[in-house]
């Protein structure tokens, strides 16, 4: 038995040395030797049974059931701007920005707990919880009283929003092989798509049901159509929980139960989820025993799994980014580019219906009906932004930093541009100029951003850009404050940070079309 232990570790080891061509290495961001030896083993082991299950039915339906959690990070952030102004109107809250902020900390918070919790509670409990506290708060926020009331629930509600890509993506990852990874990347229509459907639900319900720009007494009879919104909102989101949590049966990721000590309901997943794709996995406990040297004892319990993370926190992979000065360059700059772009984009778009009604109204035709339908017209012209992104990158002399640099420059230009309208029209025009173009940008953004760090600090570096985008995003909402919506201020604010952003991207030294990630 010694000896067939030791041969299955011998094949292990040479499945390891396999894992670089077939690409699982690179779903890893932990490098080699830097954890626990025998979970880093394991790990591998159960990297090469996925990668030869292969794409199958599992994967293509979790495809589909994680798209609503992408779905759900963008689609409530639009419900928070569409709703901003009848809730003014209803309210007339002092400082109406501190709804949007109100949000940011939420999804901060969300953020923050769903990410680490998931590691400790497990992902298949985080990725239901996430779209039902969503759901919940969305809907019950339609009873909102007042204008705290409404803040508070808008927090309760992007705390679970917050969870869903750091979840989502995780649990995804963990049941997809190397070889179609960027299907991680094709997920991006959701967040596009979701947009549309706000818009197109918020039309008649805001546009037909909420109070105009010029009413002086907006009651709540008047105004009733934010509430029914939110249920419809809150509603939609349920029925996509419920259908990840009634129709889609999501099994638990085997590295979490490999990582508590449970390999044998490890390899029962493994095996289920070949079964369920019509295939066979020769995965067997033994397989994953024997990366245990003799004597082995594993900390199962989640205070000892918390303690484990705690001694192994250290600057090691900061420090790697940070290397030399052409890396530590790179670094910066790519933080500060999300930092630009997490402050400008919120600073316009969560209150774009709020500027178009104010505009409106200046113009002599600032109607909620008209404001609303503006809205589904600007969210349509996502989509083929989004699309775009995805066919700019390739091409040849312009390539990844070509394609960020003018859509985050002409997203800029454009805000710039629309300080000149004079008519709705033309107000318009620009804002669907400026949609499409910063949804080229984000498609860009997140497929570039990970390919320029390498693979054995991928996870640190998307942290740290990802922690100055959200912080920075926080900064949003107090600037328009300060500087008065109803001026041109925000707009002006908001396009020269995205300018100075596309300029910081044509400073980058690296350009990662056509050439492998490290």
């Amino acid at each position: 038995m010694a000896d067939s232990s030791a041969d299955k570790g011998e094949r292990s080891d040479e499945r390891v040395g396999e894992d670089v061509a077939l690409g699982v290495e690179d779903v890893s961001t932990i490098p080699k030797g830097t954890i626990d030896p025998v979970y880093e083993a394991k790990a591998r082991v159960l990297n090469r049974a996925i990668q030869d299950i292969g794409m199958g039915w599992y994967q293509w339906q979790l495809f589909m059931v994680v798209g609503f959690g992408w779905a759900s990070d963008n689609l409530w952030p639009i419900v928070t701007s569409l709703i901003f102004t009848p809730i003014s109107n209803e309210f007339r809250p002092t400082r109406a920005p501190l709804l949007s902020l109100a949000q940011n900390i939420g999804l901060l918070a969300g953020a923050m707990f769903w990410g680490f919790g998931c590691d400790i509670f497990g992902r298949r409990w985080a990725f239901n919880l996430t779209l039902g506290l969503t759901a919940v708060w969305g809907m019950i926020a339609a009873s909102a009283p007042n204008f705290a009331a409404i803040g508070s629930f808008a927090a309760l509600w992007s705390f679970g929003v917050g969870g869903n890509l750091p979840v989502d993506s995780a649990i995804f990852l963990e049941f997809l092989p190397g070889s179609h990874q960027y299907l991680l990347t094709v997920l991006s229509i959701d967040w596009a798509i979701a947009q549309v459907v706000a818009n197109l639900v918020a039309w008649p319900l805001l546009g037909y049901m909420t109070c105009q720009q010029t009413d002086e007494d907006c009651t709540r009879g008047e105004n009733a159509g934010w509430r029914y919104f939110m249920v419809a909102m809150g509603g939609l989101t349920l029925v996509m929980f419920a259908l990840r949590f009634f129709c889609f049966t999501i099994y638990e990721s085997p590295k979490y139960l490999m990582g508590k000590g449970l390999d044998d309901e490890a390899v029962r997943v493994v095996h289920e989820v070949a079964r369920r794709n019509k295939m066979a996995s020769s995965l067997t406990v033994d397989d994953l025993k024997a990366c245990e040297p003799e004597g082995y004892e594993h900390r199962a319990t989640a205070a000892e799994a918390v303690k484990r993370k705690l001694e192994a926190i250290d600057l090691t992979h900061i420090r790697s980014l940070f290397a030399t000065r052409k890396l530590a360059y790179s670094t910066g700059a790519l933080m500060l580019v999300w930092a630009f772009i997490g402050l400008g984009y919120p600073l316009y778009n969560a209150f774009l219906p709020y500027i178009q009604a104010t505009r409106g109204v200046e113009f002599g035709d600032g109607s909620t009906y008209i404001t609303y339908r503006n809205s589904l017209i600007i969210g349509v012209l996502g989509v083929p932004g989004a699309l775009a992104g995805g066919a700019l990158v390739e091409l040849p002399n312009f390539g990844r930093k070509g394609a960020l640099s003018v859509s985050t420059v002409l997203t800029g230009v454009f805000l710039y541009c629309s300080t000149t309208a004079t008519n709705s029209s033309s107000l318009l025009g620009w804002n669907c100029a400026y949609n499409f173009t910063s949804n080229v940008m984000y498609a860009v953004l997140y497929a570039f951003t990970p390919e320029l760090f390498p693979t054995k600090d991928r996870g640190t570096g998307n942290a740290l850009t990802a922690t100055s985008n959200r912080i920075f995003g926080i900064m949003a909402p107090i600037v328009a404050m300060f500087a008065n919506l109803q001026t041109a201020a925000p707009v002006y604010t908001s396009g020269a940070l995205f300018i100075a952003a596309g300029l910081v991207v044509l400073t980058l030294p690296f350009e990662s079309r056509g050439k492998a990630s490290l």
